[in-house]
């Protein structure tokens, strides 16, 4: 077996345990208005995954009146995603969110928090109010950005 160069060497010690995804919160700055971080740092060469936006409509076509339960779906759609990339809900670096009303966003944060629940690090987030989806029964749409280092394959926890 060939040696690694030194560069190699130093990627696989930095992909070891103690180097995780690290939650930045400065105390500089007022602390986030809920369950987030103000940012997230992704060590080098991890991989990443990008979930497109999910709705909150179940595989019968489905579409659940409150927020809270579209919202749920979304989740459990992105726990799909996520599983498919050998990853989980604690891979989760970044949660980007659109509601369509004031009233929606304690339902949105609460599936949210139930999502992150038991994750050990918050992820950074934007919760954003918009006009309106495709279809006036939608009421949420969640995307994510997920990080998990490259030779942990087939041990996600979803």
């Amino acid at each position: 077996m060939s040696k690694l160069p030194v560069y190699d060497k130093v990627f696989l010690a930095l992909c070891e345990k103690g180097h995780e995804m690290k939650e930045l919160t400065p105390e500089s700055l007022r602390p986030p208005f809920a369950a987030y971080a103000h940012g997230t740092e992704i060590p080098a060469g991890w991989r990443l995954v990008r979930t497109s936006g999910q709705l909150g409509i179940s595989v019968d076509d489905s579409i659940p009146e409150s927020a809270y339960e579209q919202a749920r779906i979304c989740f459990g759609n992105i726990v799909e995603i996520l599983r498919a990339a050998d990853m989980g809900p604690s891979d989760v670096a970044h949660v980007s969110a659109y509601v369509t009303d004031r009233e929606h966003m304690a339902g949105y944060m609460r599936a949210r928090d139930e999502f992150a629940a038991g994750s050990g690090r918050l992820p950074s987030s934007t919760l954003l109010i918009v006009s309106g989806f495709t279809r006036p029964e939608f009421k949420v749409e969640v995307e994510v950005w997920g990080a998990a280092p490259p030779d942990r394959f087939g041990k996600n926890e979803a």
